[in-house]
């Protein structure tokens, strides 16, 4: 608790210039990220590029916890 009131009494500290910096800076990395995750979307022709497995039911292939690239190829299925 004593972590968040030294930040919130940083932040009332700063100057207007200052907290706009922060803020913008903020801004930028999520729009980073957002921008990361649409272009792997649109590279892999997938909703979701990069997923992670949760459970064990796709062991022994899969452990808990790996991270999984998806790549929906442009070859056909064939069943």
């Amino acid at each position: 608790m004593n972590v968040m009131s030294e930040t919130f009494q940083a932040l009332r500290t700063m100057r207007k210039r200052q907290l706009a910096h922060q803020v913008i800076n903020l801004g930028l990395i999520i729009t980073s990220a957002l921008m990361i995750w649409k272009f792997l979307m649109v590279v892999t022709h997938s909703e979701s590029p990069v997923v992670v497995v949760l459970s064990g039911s796709m062991e022994p292939a899969f452990q808990r916890g790996d991270i999984l690239f998806l790549w929906l190829g442009g070859a056909p299925f064939r069943i």
